[in-house]
């Protein structure tokens, strides 16, 4: 089924966070525990498999997808285009576990939706919706900021800047990982076991369709500057460690 019309009801989003929240209590998001309850029988029902497009330019889109079978439940984030056969796996919650599937740069490069484009369009639903996928050591404190605004504008009281910094601390199943930007590949590489970015994403795609998508994905700039600020962290930790 579309999920989109579940983004506005009470409870959604400590809902579908609920892994990425620990600690924290629905009253937290602003939410009530029994509409959080409702929320994850909803998302969980095996006749339903709600499902979720997160349009990018180019064609692409994210498509979050509930996976409710009769052992257990995983959440699936594919990364899809209407001329391939198949699909990327991003991330999955299932047994296999799989991710990071994404680095701050590029979630923070798709947050806004083409133009004229269906599904989920909304920057801070976007960003909130995504957030299970991130696993970054080298996320910036302006991401703070950015999580905090999302989590207000879906309800969230005041002084949710303790949850905001825990929903950017990664997936438990893979948390926070180092990636580094492959200036020949045009890829964002992870150091994560159980991330299927060790390898450039798309790498058996034609050239012309790979680039393409690293271009939906990843401006350069950015992702330069990111990485940028990374090595200077990390030479920074060097610098004391000998000192």
């Amino acid at each position: 089924m579309d999920g989109l019309p579940l983004l506005d009801e009470p409870g959604f989003w400590v809902a579908h966070l609920a892994d990425v929240c620990e600690g924290f209590s629905p009253e937290d998001f602003g939410v009530d525990a029994a509409d959080a309850g409702a929320m994850l029988e909803r998302l969980h029902d095996k006749a339903a498999w709600p499902a979720f497009t997160v349009p990018l330019t180019g064609g692409f889109a994210i498509v979050v997808h509930y996976n409710s079978g009769e052992e257990y439940t995983s959440t699936d984030y594919f990364l899809t285009h209407p001329e391939w056969f198949d699909c990327l796996t991003l991330a999955s919650d299932d047994q296999d576990r799989t991710g990071p599937g994404l680095c701050w740069p590029e979630l923070a490069a798709l947050l806004q939706a083409p133009g004229g484009s269906d599904g989920v369009t909304d920057p801070h639903a976007r960003l909130l919706l995504l957030l299970p996928v991130l696993g970054d050591t080298g996320t910036p404190p302006e991401a703070v900021d950015m999580v905090v605004e999302a989590l207000r504008a879906s309800g969230a009281p005041e002084g949710c800047e303790p949850l905001a910094r825990r929903l950017l601390a990664g997936h438990p199943m893979w948390g926070a990982e180092t990636w580094s930007f492959d200036a020949d590949e045009q890829s964002w590489i992870c150091d994560g076991e159980h991330s299927p970015r060790k390898t450039p994403l798309g790498e058996g795609l034609p050239q012309e369709a790979r680039a393409a998508m690293q271009a939906c994905l990843t401006p350069v700039e950015r992702a330069r500057t990111h990485s940028d600020a990374v090595a200077d962290g990390r030479g920074a930790v060097e610098t004391s460690a000998h000192a």
